[in-house]
């Protein structure tokens, strides 16, 4: 029996559309206006934007000649993440086609992306389980035993595309699966191939571990040049879509009783790191880099972040946006739920890369590894979109939404007693045996905004 339609996120639009108020005179809804405290439009009814849209004529006023519309298709893995959701959002509003691999059809993203007329999905799998009888080599070049690429769909998506985005996940294998994209880009003859990379930071520093989900984007990143695609590699920050209240580990804004917030992690209180709203500054930033195309950005890294804050100075954002108190503390990072093993081994290493003992703030590494990386942002970002929400107005206007959709009732004045979830986080179970399947399973964020978007992406 099919599933229910799932509705449209509506909080997906660059800046918050004027209320029902100034459209069609219709009442105000309940939980968006007379009860949610957060939630604002960022033009009052005394913008000269707003009057503008309302009374002049000009605003109304064809185009002189039409608009033509890009005549390229570009071809999106993982199209139910943030950042491809961002670009894939921004680029068929302007014309581009899209052709999209899903892993499946759930949740809202998946929704929103399979019911845009301009894009082309295929649903399935990147890898494939080994049958009993196959005689297929799987194993060479460190790649996991019975474990095959999914390469007729793969071959699927790069048919008759143009561009690439491409952000690789740890589902299957993410290098022996990101070699395989990169092999069919180059087959297909694809024009310009955007990865969304990640460092190796043992790479930079023997002293320095490596993260396990961000080396294997290094290496892909690595055989992506070795093979000469014209290509570029952007570093996206912390997003700051990672906070919730839920119990997940790394970014949990954990709701205190006084009604304060409170955010623990190892990082240095006083060193700054890169941050990104990634569902709203991804596709702009990824469609200029296309505009431009490889004569401009063939072979650069771009570290793809608008704000560099600290963890005080993130916090101190944090709460001017909500209007609640939000305070930082630092340690190590509390894992309360279950999680996959790899997911606890990238948090494992990166507890030791950014450890909590690191007393000299000269001392933590960079976020994105190389330092010339890291001191080039935001102005790196913004060479390529000026317009980027950051952490106050997203804690402000979009935290809520989320934290709402998850179940969470703080936001709102007219509420009393506990919080209802809307979904159920898994409690963290003691001597729970390891499942031989923890490599196809991500920490999925589970509740009407969270199905299928991954943590610490």
């Amino acid at each position: 029996m099919p599933a229910a339609p799932i509705p449209i996120r509506t909080d997906l639009v660059f800046r918050p559309a004027p209320s029902a108020e100034h459209t069609n005179g219709s009442p105000k809804t309940a939980v968006t206006q007379s009860r949610h405290k957060h939630t604002r439009s960022s033009y009052s009814d005394s913008s000269p934007l707003m009057s503008m849209s309302r009374n002049n004529s000009l605003s109304f006023r064809p185009l002189k000649r039409s608009m033509p519309s890009p005549d390229k298709t570009i071809a999106v893995i993982n199209a139910s993440g943030r950042q491809a959701a961002s670009l894939i959002r921004i680029a068929t509003a302007v014309g581009y086609k899209v052709r999209a691999q899903l892993r499946n059809l759930e949740g809202v993203i998946a929704t929103e992306v399979s019911t845009n007329p301009n894009v082309t999905v295929f649903v399935g799998e990147l890898y494939l389980r080994k049958k009993p009888n196959d005689d297929r080599d799987v194993t060479a070049g460190g790649h996991l035993p019975g474990i095959l690429v999914n390469q007729d769909l793969i071959s699927q998506v790069f048919n008759g595309a143009h561009l690439a985005f491409i952000n690789t996940t740890f589902y299957g294998n993410e290098v022996q699966i990101g070699e395989a994209i990169a092999d069919t880009a180059k087959k297909a003859r694809v024009q310009y191939f955007i990865y969304s990379s990640m460092p190796d930071h043992a790479a930079y520093n023997p002293d320095w571990p490596s993260l396990p989900l961000w080396s294997d984007k290094h290496k892909v990143e690595n055989y992506i040049r070795q093979i000469g695609l014209p290509a570029t590699f952007v570093y996206t920050g912390i997003y700051n879509n990672n906070f919730t209240s839920l119990p997940y580990p790394l970014f949990c804004m954990e709701l205190q009783s006084d009604g304060s917030f409170e955010w623990q992690a190892p990082f240095h209180p006083d060193v700054k790191l890169p941050w990104l709203d990634a569902e709203h500054d991804v596709g702009p930033a990824i469609l200029q880099l296309f505009k431009d195309g490889p004569a401009k950005w063939n072979g650069k890294r771009i570290a793809l972040a608008y704000e560099r804050l600290s963890p005080l100075e993130a916090c101190k954002a944090f709460e001017k946006g909500l209007g609640m108190p939000v305070r930082y503390k630092r340690g190590p990072i509390q894992v309360k739920c279950k999680i996959p093993e790899g997911y606890r081994a990238q948090l494992e290493a990166l507890e030791k890369l950014f450890s909590p003992d690191i007393d000299d703030p000269k001392k933590q590494p960079p976020y994105f590894g190389d330092k010339a990386l890291e001191d080039s942002c935001p102005d790196s970002a913004l060479a390529l979109w000026e317009g980027p929400r950051g952490l106050e107005e997203y804690a402000g206007e979009i935290f809520p939404l989320e934290e709402e959709a998850n179940g969470k009732t703080w936001m709102f004045d007219d509420e009393d007693g506990e919080e209802s979830a809307a979904q159920d986080v898994p409690p963290l179970e003691e001597d729970e045996p390891d499942s031989d399947e923890s490599f196809d399973e991500g920490l999925v964020m589970r509740g009407l905004k969270r199905d299928e978007e991954q943590w610490l992406a």
